[in-house]
């Protein structure tokens, strides 16, 4: 279990080094996982048996290869590093740990759809201080790190920047599934801030905050999260200029809810509405 601890020191040479890992293994690990996409891989149900028939958590073949790959590079590498994944469960190490989500958004994944990636962050002990995400299919790598974030795409690649956006009632809000609000005040909170902004998609999963971070989406509001979930896109909503924080206005890596948003102040009124 992944906890909170002394900041472990990284200097920007190390930072620098722990990304060009970060980006190289997320790649490697989505040409692991992809040849399973549409293929019609078999989906087993992680879903405890008192859940059987009503939980599903799916997870493949591919996800348990992806997350091979990472810890397999990251071990050649930086083998006195923790990880905690997903699949594999907690490894800890010098106080830096990876935290790994082979493929978020399994559900995607194993209906055809395109809203998935993989998610590489690393841990200091307080915070995420990098993040990867890549979907593998289109060929497209988010990274955060250092303040900034950034977009590859076809050998090419430019910044991440958030966009304006004055009031939550023009805001495009997203959110993975209405089912993640667990308890009846969880879903009436998220239904005051649906009923405020402009519209909302559901669907997604980390690519929803990808988008926040290019600038396409305005608000992310999501609970039932854990680390593996969150802490990879951290780097890259807070690289872009964006706000990214818990329904209270805490620290979000530890998973839980989350609530991100390309402007501060459509954030300060989601807040106030989450929490009326």
């Amino acid at each position: 279990m992944l906890t909170y601890s002394e900041r472990v020191a990284v200097s920007s040479e190390q930072r620098k080094a722990c990304l060009a890992l970060a980006l190289d293994a997320a790649e490697h690990a989505g040409a692991a996982a992809l040849p399973f996409f549409r293929t019609g891989a078999s989906v087993d149900n992680k879903a405890g048996e008192a859940e059987m028939g009503r939980g599903f958590d799916p997870v493949t073949e591919a996800d348990r290869a992806a997350e091979t790959v990472i810890r397999e590079r990251i071990k050649g590498a930086f083998p006195e590093h923790g990880l905690l994944g997903e699949e594999f469960g907690h490894q800890e190490g010098n106080g830096l740990t990876w935290v790994i989500d082979p493929i978020d958004g399994t559900r995607g994944f194993v209906t055809g759809q395109l809203h998935w990636g993989v998610l590489l962050g690393l841990f200091d002990g307080q915070a995420p201080v990098l993040g990867v995400l890549h979907q593998p299919f289109t060929g497209e790598t988010f990274f955060g790190s250092g303040g900034r974030a950034g977009y590859r795409h076809a050998g090419e690649e430019r910044a991440l920047r958030v966009r304006p956006c004055a009031a939550l009632a023009d805001a495009a809000l997203a959110a993975t599934t209405p089912r993640m609000f667990k308890s009846g005040e969880e879903r009436a909170a998220f239904d005051r801030v649906d009923g405020a902004v402009r519209f909302t998609r559901f669907g997604g999963d980390c690519y929803n905050y990808a988008l926040l971070a290019m600038g396409c989406l305005d608000l992310v509001v999501e609970a039932s999260l854990q680390p593996y979930d969150i802490q990879a896109l951290i780097p890259i909503v807070r690289g872009a200029g964006g706000v990214i924080t818990t329904w209270s206005g805490g620290d979000p890596c530890m998973g839980g809810t989350a609530v991100a948003a390309g402007d501060a102040r459509v954030h300060e009124e989601a807040l106030h509405l989450l929490n009326q």
